[in-house]
């Protein structure tokens, strides 16, 4: 990375406190609704502990007008369930998977922690910066973390983030812009690339995400051991793995749009792109229910009074409808068992 001078490092500053007001602000609106009332629990709590055994929603409830306090939650991976336990962790994003969660995100200097699957608060890290993406690797070995470091929304322009992979219990943490990227078998390197939306195949080490560079947004293949990664497909962002490692769920920007967005599922076997059959703008990584249905969130669309965040699900085919899932809810990951 360039050393910035000092009045570029204000500048940078600046936007970061203005785009944590617009993000503050903008949350406001999209959670005044309020949610319906949930036990809460903790982790060694019966009805938490019975839900965690089988298939099941790790999720984060809105809780009002503070974005720093909406709750990791639990619910049966049932769709229009009115069950749900709260565990009384906060945060902005969170996932869970492996026996591990990550909660990213408190407040913009990036107080941020793992936690265990009694829901119990384990290793702190620091990620400075206004949340945005986090995954845990299938086996909970690994997390990734990407935060916004100079903007708060990926159409902004002159936004940069930062995600870093960390192994979960040593707390070692590695920067993607530090890997080798290949693109048709020749290296490239730019001092924009910017990487978002990792998504971990089922060994962990291998994972897919969005690297974003001259305007571009290409989805990549990395490989943790040999710190490389190479270029795939043009205008991926936040990817998501099916369970069957075939293919990737994605948002794509509509044609000559970089404020609203597409479903697409690519194969990466035949490379074959299929879109879905939502047509409302979804700014979201996706959560796979299953090989055959995604899962997201979704602000609702109306007054400003009115808006909420809810998940809904698509057959993954290009068939079928969207259906709500689960009300005031958003941040899921999907546990089978």
């Amino acid at each position: 990375m360039r050393r910035l001078s000092r009045e570029a490092v204000f500048g940078i500053v600046c936007a970061v406190l203005v785009a944590g007001t617009a993000g503050y602000v903008g949350y406001v609106a999209r959670h005044v609704a309020r949610p319906p009332a949930a036990a809460a629990a903790t982790g060694g709590d019966p009805g938490l502990l019975g839900l965690m055994n089988q298939p099941h929603l790790v999720f984060l409830q809105p809780s009002g007008a503070d974005p720093t306090q909406d709750v990791v939650s639990v619910a049966p991976l049932e769709q229009g369930t009115t069950v749900r336990v709260q565990t009384g962790l906060h945060c902005q994003r969170a996932y869970f998977a492996g026996g591990h969660g990550i909660c990213l995100g408190r407040d913009l200097v990036g107080s941020s922690y793992f936690f265990d699957d009694r829901f119990q608060v384990g290793r702190r890290f620091q990620q400075p910066g206004l949340s945005s993406r986090a995954r845990i690797s299938r086996d909970g070995r690994f997390a990734a973390s990407t935060v916004f470091v100079t903007g708060h929304s990926y159409n902004t322009p002159g936004f940069s983030t930062q995600t870093l992979i960390t192994d979960v219990a040593s707390g070692a943490a590695g920067d993607l812009e530090r890997f080798i990227v290949t693109q048709n078998g020749q290296r490239i390197q730019s001092p924009d690339f910017n990487f978002w939306g990792v998504t971990f195949a089922a060994d962990g080490d291998h994972f897919y995400a969005t690297l974003g560079t001259g305007g571009h947004a290409y989805l990549v293949e990395g490989d943790q051991t040999t710190r490389t990664a190479r270029v795939l497909a043009d205008q991926v962002e936040c990817p998501s793995l099916s369970p069957d490692g075939t293919r990737v769920a994605y948002k794509r920007p509509l044609p000559g749009d970089k404020r609203n967005w597409r479903l697409h599922v690519l194969d990466l076997r035949s490379m074959v792109d299929t879109a879905l059959a939502e047509t409302r703008s979804v700014d979201d990584q996706v959560e796979w229910l299953d090989d055959s249905r995604i899962a997201y969130g979704l602000q609702d669309e109306g007054p400003p009074a009115t808006l909420d965040v809810n998940l809904w699900t698509l057959p993954a085919d290009g068939g079928g409808a969207p259906s709500l899932l689960l009300a005031h809810a958003a941040s899921p990951a999907v546990l089978r068992g």
